[in-house]
């Protein structure tokens, strides 16, 4: 079958060919309970900019070569003796981690221990392929009308936008205001699912003006251009109080004092990009009385409401298609900013 490959890590991420697209054998059934994917999409994923770059090497412990790809969709091709929730044919979307329930008093790498710890994208072969191996417990069967070519991005990218926004919802009362930092292939999502489930008044921030445009779209009430004046706008704009919550998908240093500065007294951050570095004193945090947390993915559960919400139609996707040719072509574009919505490979 044809894959894309990760060969060598690149911090700079200036290689023309950051994967290697070649012929390697299929995956097979190994275990009783695993389940081969037939790939129909593969979300293409700022996350994968990141374990090219090596950034997650020590955390996954990855071992090259490797098929990247976590935001995955298809249709069951094989299944082990002991799958029983899913038939050979079933549409399916792969989560990433396999559920991981982020409110767990344990880390990823003690689950790993009670778990075989198969990750496809992340610590061993994922979706930039034909085929892939799964498991049982990391698939979700998608109404017959949903196409996986359309929806594969929901695995990470919307997971997480529904995770952070449905946490952000629980400190959002009709007439509060949230500030989404960062409306592209993420925060698209997140808006559409604050729109959905409270009443708040959401106010967009990102440098693209083909970004904000999106983001009006998909229902922002107000939307600002990322500049050193957007935060006395905000604060303008909620007669000084400051926001009730932050949704940062940026992550950068830069959106994080920002984002900070326009949270007001007993707000609450919600961190989801990063790459940035988070610097408050502990007086001021005291003071403030400002609670940050930061978002990784989302559980199962929350990836079937989401999918549920999709069906129903309160969340839609933007996405581009590249051929699985094209990976590094769609990489590339992902790097340079050139995309609005998500990236989606399709074998």
């Amino acid at each position: 079958m044809k894959a894309a490959q990760l060969y060598r890590f690149d911090e700079s991420l200036a290689d023309s060919e950051l994967l290697v697209l070649e012929d390697v054998s299929e995956p097979v059934v190994e275990n009783p309970t695993d389940v081969i994917v037939r790939i129909g999409g593969a979300g293409v994923c700022r996350t994968d900019l990141e374990l090219i770059k090596g950034s997650w090497c020590n955390q996954m412990h990855m071992q090259l070569p490797m098929i990247l790809g976590h935001e995955n969709a298809g249709w069951v091709e094989e299944v082990g003796s002991s799958v029983k929730s899913v038939q050979i044919g079933d549409p399916v979307i792969v989560h990433p981690l396999g559920g991981i329930d982020a409110t767990r008093r344990q880390s990823i790498h003690h689950w790993q221990a009670q778990q075989r710890g198969l990750y496809p994208g992340f610590n061993c072969d994922g979706g930039f392929a034909e085929y892939m191996l799964t498991e049982e417990r990391m698939l979700v069967i998608l109404p017959a009308h949903l196409s996986p070519m359309d929806i594969a991005p929901l695995a990470d990218a919307g997971l997480t936008a529904y995770s952070a926004s449905r946490k952000a919802s629980e400190y959002l009362n009709p007439g509060n205001c949230v500030l989404v930092l960062g409306v592209g292939g993420v925060g698209h999502i997140g808006i559409q699912v604050l729109r959905a489930i409270s009443a708040t008044e959401i106010i967009a921030i990102d440098k693209s003006e083909a970004a904000l445009d999106l983001a009006r779209q998909v229902g922002a009430h107000y939307t600002f251009i990322a500049d050193e004046k957007y935060a006395s706008k905000v604060l303008a704009l909620t007669r000084w109080q400051g926001v009730d919550a932050v949704i940062d998908f940026v992550g950068d240093s830069v959106t994080i004092e920002r984002g900070l500065s326009v949270t007001r007294r007993g707000g609450h951050y919600f961190l989801v990009g990063y790459g940035g570095k988070l610097s408050i004193s502990t007086l001021e945090l005291v003071i403030s009385q400002k609670s940050i947390m930061g978002v990784l993915g989302g559980t199962l559960k929350e990836l079937r409401e989401l999918i549920t919400m999709v069906d129903r139609g309160l969340v839609t996707l933007t996405t581009r298609e590249y051929s699985l040719s094209e990976v590094n072509w769609a990489l590339k574009n992902l790097i340079e900013g050139r995309n609005s919505g998500r990236s989606v490979l399709i074998p």
